[in-house]
């Protein structure tokens, strides 16, 4: 079969290996729809975010390696021996994270708390390739009235999900979001759906805002021509908000804020509120800790997304009560278009991409 492999940062080839086996506990799938992350498409080039030195080593020591692809939708072609609940010709999606099995939490049946298993698409291979192999234990079944390509987006969702589960938002809570990517997007339509009262978000690029506006947001504001932390201050009568999803922050040379959105986020959280940290921003920063002392703030980071957060993503989409379709902008078809997806999300200012960049894999 054919598969994308990695023989270093900035090097990846399309090569004929044996395709594999299907194993106890595993699926055989043939994916249909495979999106980089941002995060894939930014240690594909050597850019430090999560995993950096995890997947240096990789390379250093594995290389050609195949690596990537965990946010897709796939049809199952082979059922492993032991795996129930999964028949030949469902589409799936899969959590990233897989509990380790060995560990206490895992033993004490509380493994959706395990962080020590492997992850796919980093420690096992994904689904930049024609034949993948699975473990039935990271798979939920894709609903019809879900397409292929907003499949691809659910183990995304599913992080957002698991984001505003840890805001423990209130009703009627003021919320603003900077960044209004796909995670952006996705937390503005959950907090909506749990109960936000009034939704304030805030990008750089115009088509984000138009977007965002269209999924619900009461005001988008462009930071490029607007004041944000003066409107933030109008709008909430001086108050700020009561929770903000820091969504925007990273690598400036993928055109993302840097470290520039979460100081602003602390200045339009209100005193005693919430921050939510979504982003990786590749590398230590400084921040002023006694300012979070003084105002009693809270910088809270999203608990990891579970199987049950993955189900619910799939009841979501599926009755509409989240839309993918606004944020999807650059599908692309064929195996070989895979580097032009990498290069569409790794520059998606340039290329004024929302979501990652789709590959339908088959014609």
């Amino acid at each position: 079969m054919k598969a994308w492999r990695f023989y270093g940062f900035n090097d990846m080839r399309l090569d004929e290996v044996a395709e594999p086996h299907c194993r106890p506990g595993h699926v055989l799938v043939q994916p249909l729809c495979v999106q980089p992350s941002v995060t894939e498409a930014q240690l594909a080039k050597g850019i430090p975010t999560l995993a950096f030195d995890r997947i240096g080593r990789r390379l250093e020591t594995e290389a050609p390696v195949q690596l990537f692809g965990h946010e897709f939708c796939a049809r199952i072609i082979e059922v492993g021996e032991g795996v129930n609940g999964f028949q030949i010709g469902d589409r799936v999606a899969a959590r990233a994270k897989l509990p380790c099995g060995q560990c206490s939490l895992c033993r004490a049946e509380r493994s959706e708390l395990c962080r020590k298993g492997p992850v796919i698409g980093f420690d096992l291979p994904g689904c930049f390739s024609e034949v993948a192999i699975l473990p039935a234990i990271a798979l939920v079944k894709v609903d019809d009235a879900i397409s292929d390509s907003e499949a691809a987006c659910l183990q995304s969702l599913s992080d957002s999900v698991a984001a505003v589960e840890t805001a423990q938002l209130g009703i009627g809570d003021t919320v603003v979001i900077f960044g209004q990517g796909s995670m952006g997007l996705e937390c503005l339509q959950v907090a909506r759906q749990s109960g936000a009262g009034l939704i304030i978000t805030v990008d750089v690029r115009e088509e984000s805002c138009r977007v965002s506006r269209e999924l619900g947001a009461d005001h988008a504001l462009n930071a490029r021509t607007t004041d944000v932390l003066a409107a933030i201050a109008e709008l909430t009568a001086g108050n700020g908000a009561d929770v903000v999803f820091e969504c925007a922050g990273g690598s400036p040379k993928q055109g993302l804020a840097g470290t520039q959105t979460l100081r602003q986020a602390i200045d339009a959280v209100r005193s005693g509120g919430k921050i939510v940290g979504v982003s990786w921003f590749g590398g230590p920063m400084e921040l002023n800790i006694d300012t979070l002392r003084e105002r009693s703030l809270r910088y809270v980071f999203p608990d990891i997304s579970t199987l049950a957060h993955l189900q619910h993503t799939v009841r979501m989409v599926a009755t509409g009560r989240v839309r993918l379709k606004p944020g999807i902008t650059h599908i692309l078809h064929g195996i070989g278009s895979v580097p032009e997806a990498f290069e569409i999300t790794a520059n998606k200012g340039a290329h004024k991409a929302i979501n990652p960049a789709q590959v339908m894999m088959c014609h």
